[in-house]
């Protein structure tokens, strides 16, 4: 059997023993529009898909094993005895081609149509035999309803050297139901034995190990089935396989006129054709006048939506600029509430250090008053225990002394790594202790600033080295082979060619692969690329794929973008309108690309060329505006319907973007060259990189010192050199009593001289005092105006998104608005007053343009509802009704029809002709 041309089976290679002598043909007749014969062939006998191997396996009396018949692609003559199985095997074919609900079995033998039926074949009835007690004929089979029957045909082309299998499982569910099945095809050889057997009893197992076969296909209806195996064996007309169905097994023709006409020839009216073109033409027209509507629509829209877009963000703008103006009060409230905060740590500050003065005053009063007492004792009991005593604080002087000598030697490494000397008094180390606390904010603020250009460069690092791998993975893989395609459409192709089973990538190249611009024209080679970029990474696929191309594509998520295009043979070209191609321009940038001689896809790219980019090749200007299609060499595409493009977003000689061409060496230098480039830039980004964190360690080991620093909070506690004069001088006075001859006459002296002490401290004392007092009234005072300040910031959350991103503005517009102007607490309610003016003029201003924009944006809504009444009926010329011109911008935008104003037209214009010719 063969889908272009006669067959018939051949001889059974096996069949029952007891078969009875009779004889019957089989033969089948599929036919197409046109039979195309390849040039290489010698023998043409055996064009066309032809019948090779028959296989059956518990079909009717073929019971148990499998059946083969091989006619091998001949015509062959089937005969037997009667019961021996020829309709049997016919019908088999049968139905296999033919749908359930069309399938007339055993008519080869003239039987009645209920004779047999799809039930009997797979359960194997063989007989008839009547029942004892009722006395009904009841048919005997040779298998039961637990058991599974295959059919299979394999139709092999030896002029394409390609081959189809069919095949169709049935089993049994319910043992009084009619047999359920499946069905299978397959563009490779395949057999029962291999692949229908040793799967149990379970069908689904079966279907799951058919499933994993490469290049096998399961159908469970017969219309996709019949449609997959009728487009393979080249069958473009159903009517055809009814033709079989009615010859396969006929014995005679009465009226052989009256068969031809029903059963060869397809009925054509040509009454519904011409109703049909007639509404075509009126629906391309009506479609050509809604292109040019909507064309002058969108010119119409663009501007006045445009200038809704601005009307809007003006009103956004002076909103904000009217909230910033109500926020103004609370901005410079916080202003000022910080100030005095400010104000206030200092005056605490200075109580602090006057505090400490006072205390150490008042210790220091309270020593001398204490050695007073002491030495008006030490007279009264004529100095007997005051060695002792001297002896016992000298001790614990030095103790302490060698404690804050310590400590001292830690304060001192410490500031001097923050470049501090260390204090040499109190007021000193409290003026210290403040630089610190501005130094530590610095250094924090300066860690942050560090760490945001680490971070900021850290990113553009990892972009430019990700750049850097891309561009070396593309060499690397544009060294593996000679087209100029970028690897990721490569590897998108290996993809499809691995999954689908193709045994080269030659078979499916890209176009640009095969084109390039012929050495004489290098002038042209950048416009070229250009203009045929699209096209070049667009992947060629022969006829004969498509279909499986096709569903992987649909069911593959690509991670990219992928064009191909289906490559038909000539005569289908034809059949479509896309035969000879047209006369090329003189200057058509055709004429300067050269195709590879060798591909097999010469003659299709030769004609998709031709159709596609006629375009002139202008060097002047002049040329350019009178041609009506044209490129100029900087790479400007004029199309027809005045529609002019040039995308410069790379230029026009950057090679590493090519892709056409049959060799990839300058290619290849283009990207190393940029390689080199970015390795420049990632060394330049290392070195700043590696310069900051230097800088970053410095700062940090800065800020650890300061953290150190901070545990001393008080002069005293390095204050060693005071107890050493202490020590010093109780040792004088320890040396003077162990050597004076006259006791009470040193007490006294030490006694006045005690008392000379006492009276300056208490002086020092009481002026301590009244210093420390003005500050405490001072803090009073700030503190009463900070609580006034805070009632009007009561209720206000300066965190919140509102407040936050309009004290942000005010911030940013303060230096445009007081200039250089230093902020106080004083002048805060001044300079509020100055901003606030400041505002005012610039809200004016704003709701002047906003005044004229409203006005032109008016007159356009009123002049586009003039042209077009019947779409604006509804719709209001005012500011509030932007948003419907939008979306009506927005719905042309999204038809995009005046893209399709040149292909309308010459729809109209050609089309049209074509279809009445037809």
């Amino acid at each position: 059997m063969k889908a272009k041309g006669p067959a018939v089976a051949a001889p059974a290679r096996e069949r029952p023993a007891d078969a009875a002598a009779d004889t019957n043909a089989a033969t089948a007749t599929m036919t197409e529009p046109q039979v195309l014969h390849l040039d290489f062939l010698d023998d043409d006998t055996l064009a066309g898909y032809r019948l090779h191997r028959l296989e059956v396996f518990n079909w009717g009396t073929f019971d148990r094993r499998v059946w083969t018949l091989e006619p091998g692609g001949r015509n062959s003559l089937l005969t037997g005895d009667i019961g021996s199985g020829k309709s049997t095997l016919v019908d088999a074919i049968t139905t296999l081609l033919v749908p359930a609900q069309r399938v007339a079995y055993n008519k080869a033998a003239g039987a009645q149509s209920r004779e047999r039926t799809l039930r009997s074949y797979v359960l194997g009835h063989y007989k008839s035999e009547r029942s004892d007690t009722s006395g009904a004929a009841r048919p005997v089979a040779l298998r039961d309803h637990n058991s599974f029957s295959v059919i299979l045909a394999l139709f092999h082309n030896a002029g394409y050297r390609k081959t189809v299998t069919l095949a169709q499982v049935f089993w049994i569910t319910d043992a009084q139901g009619q047999p359920e099945r499946f069905y299978v095809a397959s563009e490779r050889a395949l057999s029962i034995a291999g692949e229908f057997a040793r799967f149990g009893s379970d069908i689904s197992r079966l279907r799951k190990r058919l499933r994993a076969e490469p290049g096998v296909d399961l159908f469970r209806t017969f219309p996709p089935y019949g449609a997959w195996f009728r487009r393979r064996l080249g069958i473009d007309n159903e009517q055809a396989m009814d033709l079989f169905h009615q010859t396969v097994s006929m014995k005679s023709v009465g009226n052989l006129t009256e068969f031809v006409r029903g059963h060869m020839l397809e009925p054509f009216d040509v009454e519904p054709r011409i109703k049909s073109l007639i509404g075509h033409f009126d629906d391309l027209d009506r479609a050509h006048e809604a292109v040019l509507k909507a064309k002058r629509q969108v010119e119409l829209l663009t501007p006045l939506v445009a200038d809704c877009e601005r009307h809007a963000a003006l009103e956004t703008e002076t909103a904000e600029l009217r909230a910033c103006r109500e926020a103004l009060r609370v901005w410079f409230a916080g202003l000022k509430f910080e100030l005095l905060g400010k104000r206030l740590e200092r005056l605490g500050e200075d109580w602090r250090r006057q505090d400490t003065r006072l205390r150490r005053c008042r210790e220091r009063h309270d020593g001398e008053r204490l050695e007073v007492d002491e030495l008006k004792r030490a007279i009264t009991e004529e100095g007997g225990d005051r060695l002792e005593h001297l002896a016992a604080e000298i001790r614990r002087l030095e103790q302490e002394h060698e404690a804050r000598e310590r400590r001292a030697r830690r304060y001192g490494a410490l500031v001097q790594r923050v470049d501090e000397s260390p204090a040499a008094d109190d007021a000193e180390f409290l003026a210290q202790r403040r630089r610190l606390a501005d130094l530590t904010d610095d250094l924090g603020s300066r860690e942050e600033r560090l760490q945001n250009e680490l971070n900021e460069h850290g990113v553009s690092f990892r972009r430019i080295r990700e750049q850097h791998d891309a561009l070396a993975a593309e060499i690397e893989s544009l060294r593996t082979r000679r087209s100029n395609i970028p690897a990721r459409q490569i590897a998108m192709r290996a993809g499809l060619c691995e999954a689908l089973g193709l045994s080269s990538e030659t078979d499916m190249p890209f176009a640009g692969e095969l084109l390039q611009v012929r050495e004489d024209e290098r002038d042209w080679e950048g416009a070229a690329e250009r203009l045929l970029r699209g096209f070049g990474l667009s992947l060629l696929v022969p006829d004969a794929h498509y279909a499986r191309v096709a569903n992987w594509v649909d069911r593959t998520h690509l991670e990219g973008r992928l064009v191909y295009f289906r490559v038909r043979d000539i005569s289908e070209r034809h059949r479509r309108g896309r035969g000879e191609p047209p006369r090329l321009h003189p200057e058509s940038l055709v004429r300067k690309l050269s195709i590879k001689p060798d591909s097999a896809f010469y003659s299709w790219l030769e004609r998709e060329l031709a159709h596609r980019f006629d375009v002139a090749c202008c060097t002047d200007q002049t040329q350019f505006r009178r041609e009506a299609r044209a490129i100029t060499r900087a790479g400007q595409i004029k199309a027809p319907g005045e529609r002019h493009e040039k995308d410069d977003r790379h230029r026009i000689d950057d090679r590493s973007r090519y892709v056409l061409g049959w060799t990839n060496t300058a290619k290849i230098d283009a990207l190393e060259m940029s390689a080199r480039r970015i390795e420049s830039e990632l060394a330049d980004l290392g070195g700043r990189i590696s310069g900051l964190q230097g800088e970053q360690r410095v700062n940090r080991e800065r800020l650890d010192s300061l953290s150190g620093l901070k545990e001393y909070t008080d002069f005293r506690d390095i204050d060693w050199r005071s107890l050493a004069t202490d020590i010093a001088r109780l040792r004088d006075e320890e040396r003077q009593l162990a050597s004076a001859s006259d006791v009470l006459v040193q007490l006294n002296e030490r006694l006045e001289q005690a008392r000379r002490c006492l009276a300056t401290t208490q002086k020092e004392l009481d002026s301590h005092r009244e210093t420390r007092a003005k500050t405490e009234q001072k803090q009073q005072d700030v503190k009463a105006l900070r609580e006034q300040t805070h009632a009007l910031l009561e209720g206000v959350d300066p965190e919140s998104e509102p407040l936050r991103s309009r004290f942000e503005r005010l911030g940013a517009m303060q230096a445009d608005a007081l200039g250089e102007q230093q902020l106080t607490v004083e002048s805060c309610d001044n300079r509020e007053q100055d901003m606030r003016h400041w505002l005012q003029t610039r809200i004016d201003n704003e709701d002047q343009r906003l005044k004229r924009l409203r006005d032109r944006i008016i007159q356009a809504m009123m002049a586009f509802k003039e042209e077009f009444r019947l779409e604006t009926a509804e719709v209001d010329a005012g500011i509030e009704a932007g948003f419907e011109y939008r979306a009506m911008l927005d719905r042309l935008k999204a038809d995009d029809l005046p893209r399709f104003e040149a292909r309308f037209k010459e729809l109209l214009n050609e089309n049209t002709i074509r279809e009445v010719a037809n």
